[in-house]
């Protein structure tokens, strides 16, 4: 195969899911990109997560030939159905506490970007496959029951937020 063969095929059947045929739940690397949504009152987007409950940012794992802000449109795209306009990076995520073990058993090491928006459209709509809901949060507001590999950048937002405000 080509390499323009590999990434219509890993587009077309989703580059993880096409090593886990191969790896079964052994660990493998993927790069990760996540997007912080901003509305107007300054509420951040969370979605709760189909297969844990718990409450993330919007993102997932890069294909094959993206760009990260390629990857992270489609994403927010297929999970939410929002369109995302300009994006601002937030963050460089890398380390041993970006080794994730998912409650199927899948291990990932997912070293990645989160971005910041305050620039989407479109109506939300819920992925049925990967979210339960969708929701804006305030900064002082936001839920208990964070993402794991998530709380860490949420909370830094907020701080932020918050900060801004003392001015």
């Amino acid at each position: 195969m080509t390499i323009d063969e590999y990434i219509e095929y890993y587009r077309e059947k989703g580059y993880i899911m096409a090593m886990r045929e191969h790896v079964g739940h052994a660990p493998i690397m993927s790069c990760a990109c996540g997007v912080i949504i901003e509305n107007s009152n300054g509420e951040i987007l969370l979605q709760k997560r189909r297969d844990n409950g718990r409450w993330a940012i919007i993102g997932g794992s890069m294909e094959m030939g993206e760009t990260f802000e390629e990857a992270v449109k489609r994403e927010a795209k297929e999970e939410s159905g929002l369109i995302l306009g300009k994006l601002e990076m937030f963050k460089l995520l890398s380390g041993r506490d970006r080794i994730i073990e998912y409650p199927n058993g899948d291990v990932t090491f997912g070293p990645g970007i989160v971005f910041l928006t305050k620039e989407f459209s479109g109506e939300i709509v819920n992925d049925p496959e990967e979210v339960m809901e969708h929701r804006f949060f305030k900064h002082t507001e936001l839920p208990a029951d964070l993402n794991k590999f998530d709380s860490d950048i949420i909370l830094e937002w907020a701080a932020g937020k918050e900060k801004a405000k003392r001015g």
